[in-house]
């Protein structure tokens, strides 16, 4: 199961990233999960929006470079060893994690994460095989509702 995920080169400037979320906001879009890595000139906004193909067309109209990649989210136990008993999964089966952040909601005794991996479907696949639960996007999207 693979969530769309958009991404925002955001220049490294004073309000620019409270442009991008007025943008969103404006056209109704919900930010449900985040996380940014910036350099000296610009930084990247990676997120899991209620509608990314949307979400993409409004920013691109409005001068911001932004496009969508597959990521899975997965739901891990929220205790100590949660995540690396999924990590330990990939790594067996050779299957690389680029990057990693948490959704602002969960499950209670739960978390959830998104990770972008070198090959999200035989990632999905895999921790299927081993009873790890990956979300559906509208799955996602409903956390903490």
């Amino acid at each position: 199961m693979l969530i769309k995920q958009m991404s925002v080169f955001v220049e490294n400037t004073t309000g620019r990233l409270g442009e991008l979320t007025r943008v969103l906001a404006d056209d109704g879009i919900d930010i449900k999960a985040a996380t940014i890595a910036e350099t000296v000139d610009f930084g990247i906004l990676r997120c899991i929006v209620d509608d990314p193909e949307e979400a993409t067309k409004v920013l691109k109209a409005k001068g911001f470079t932004a496009s969508i990649t597959e990521v899975i989210a997965v739901e891990l136990s929220d205790k100590p060893g949660g995540f690396s008993h999924v990590l330990e999964i990939l790594a067996k089966e050779q299957i690389g994690v680029e990057y990693i952040y948490s959704t602002i909601h969960s499950k209670e005794g739960t978390a959830a994460i998104v990770m972008k991996v070198a090959d999200p479907q035989a990632a999905a696949d895999t921790l299927q095989k081993h009873d790890v639960r990956t979300y559906k996007m509208q799955e996602l999207l409903k956390l903490g509702e």
